[in-house]
């Protein structure tokens, strides 16, 4: 079986913004293994079901998704020993500081607000890439 050097899930009830994310990091680098859902309890089952081998090296959740937003995905992901070291981001259409700080206090790696150019979505793939652990 190929091995894939990074791994990223991502969560996302848009499925148009999945779509452009997974085809931006695809563009810099074709060999990203890419698993997509869509809300906060689909990434939690997803990850109590994988092996310690099998997990993401990042993981990308939205904030506003139905069921658990973004910043209490992170809550319940940051009080898990086992997940602790996968770098976690926010990437959402709001730029409001509150969700920000919310969701760096609750663990996110970083936060980025969705762009609205081609050029910018590319570059945040790129850092989406170098941050995979």
């Amino acid at each position: 079986m190929q091995q894939f050097p990074k791994f990223i899930l991502i969560a996302d009830d848009d499925l148009e913004d999945l779509e452009l994310l997974s085809e931006a990091i695809l563009q810099q680098e074709a060999n990203t293994r890419l698993h997509m859902v869509n809300n906060g309890p689909m990434i939690i089952d997803f990850l109590a079901k994988a092996k310690d081998d099998e997990l993401p090296s990042l993981i990308v959740l939205d904030y506003n998704m139905p069921n658990m937003n973004g910043a209490e995905v992170l809550e319940k992901l940051c009080s898990i020993p086992r997940y602790q070291n996968i770098p976690k981001l926010i990437w959402s259409t709001s730029n409001n500081s509150n969700y920000i700080k919310e969701c760096m206090e609750k663990g996110a790696t970083d936060y980025f607000v969705k762009p609205a150019t081609h050029k910018n979505l590319q570059e945040q793939a790129a850092q989406m890439l170098k941050m995979c652990a």
